[in-house]
């Protein structure tokens, strides 16, 4: 990776490798009297491929789709028709995120020198874009049918509905590493599993419409029904999209704090101004750091680098920290200092 500053070594660099028991693998380079680089790798555990929950949710949930379409039009049910149009969102999603976590494991080439851990968040956006395209159209559909109501046939659609709910059950309980109280960080996997939870949710939803409609009469149950789940999908994808999107755009990720890695940055040993502080994805797993530390004596830092390596690796989650020090005379020619440059 290049010198953030653009500084040009006056000599050859020393290069020391520090290894760390808890797996963190800290490259130093110290350019001359230029001041040091430090590069904090965090080699956690390589996470779960989820190969095999991809491939059953995908062909659970294509199976469910076709029977949603097939029931619905013959049931008349907008109900179970727009939930078969999610379910259809639901495959999309299932096969984008496991064809970013397969692209996600290749490794970098002298074209991607971060490889294509990018891609999972290129999923995620795209998943949550065809979503909210499709729910848009369910809710016109349920509007003209709440203005028109039909009849429906309300047991075949709570069968139909009550499979739904096992089949994304299922699939949930297949990503549970990813949920809330898993131990998965990967906003792929998250994102999918808590999808698939709401889904389960959802049939459920629509199981209790039919039962509903089938004590009262009340057909526009059915359309209302449909308005709900759109309403549900709807916040549950803009959350998604926006978190996607922030990544994308290499904002910081949600669950770091700029002002704390800042702070703490900044109270290192002998530090007196931190500046070109940049956070960002490198995936939904990932994150990188760069900053330049101004120091009065720079000299004598590769211990403090390592150790703010592993610092932000394992408080911050940030496993791709580079840090340069400088003194005061070199900082105030940099030309990356004011806080608004890029």
């Amino acid at each position: 990776m290049p010198d953030p500053a653009g500084h040009v070594p006056r000599q050859a660099p020393d290069h020391s490798h520090d290894h760390g028991h808890d797996h963190d693998h800290d490259h130093a380079h110290r350019h001359g009297d230029r001041g040091g680089h430090r590069h904090g790798h965090g080699h956690a555990h390589a996470p779960a491929s989820f190969g095999a929950a991809f491939a059953i949710g995908a062909a659970l949930n294509i199976a469910l789709v076709l029977a949603q379409l097939v029931y619905g039009l013959a049931a008349h049910s907008m109900a179970l028709l727009a939930d078969a149009v999610h379910n259809l969102g639901d495959v999309l999603g299932l096969l984008l995120a496991w064809g970013a976590v397969w692209l996600g494991g290749r490794v970098p080439s002298s074209r991607r020198t971060y490889g294509w851990g990018r891609s999972s968040i290129l999923a995620a956006l795209a998943n949550s874009a065809v979503l909210l395209v499709s729910v848009g159209a369910i809710a016109v559909a349920a509007i003209q049918r709440l203005l028109e109501p039909a009849p429906i046939a309300g047991g075949t659609v709570m069968i139909v509905a009550g499979a739904g709910i096992v089949i994304n059950g299922l699939t949930a309980w297949l990503f549970s590493a990813g949920g809330t109280g898993g131990a998965s960080t990967d906003l792929n996997i998250r994102a999918t599993f808590l999808h698939m939870a709401a889904d389960a949710a959802v049939s459920a939803g629509v199981v209790l419409s039919a039962a509903l409609i089938g004590l009262t009469g009340w057909l526009w149950l059915d359309p209302l029904a449909s308005l709900a789940i759109v309403a549900v999908i709807t916040a549950g994808t803009w959350s998604v999209l926006r978190q996607s999107a922030n990544l994308a755009m290499d904002g910081v990720p949600e669950a770091i704090a700029h002002g704390e890695v800042q702070a703490y940055l900044a109270s290192l040993p002998g530090v007196l101004e931190v500046h070109d502080l940049h956070i960002w994805a490198l995936s939904t797993t990932q994150t990188a750091l760069t900053a330049h530390l101004v120091r009065r004596d720079p000299g004598h830092d590769q211990s403090l680098l390592a150790e703010a390596a592993r610092h932000l690796d394992q408080h911050f989650h940030i496993n791709h920290a580079t840090l340069q020090t400088e003194s005061p005379e070199l900082a105030a020619t940099c030309r990356l200092r004011p806080a608004e440059l890029v």
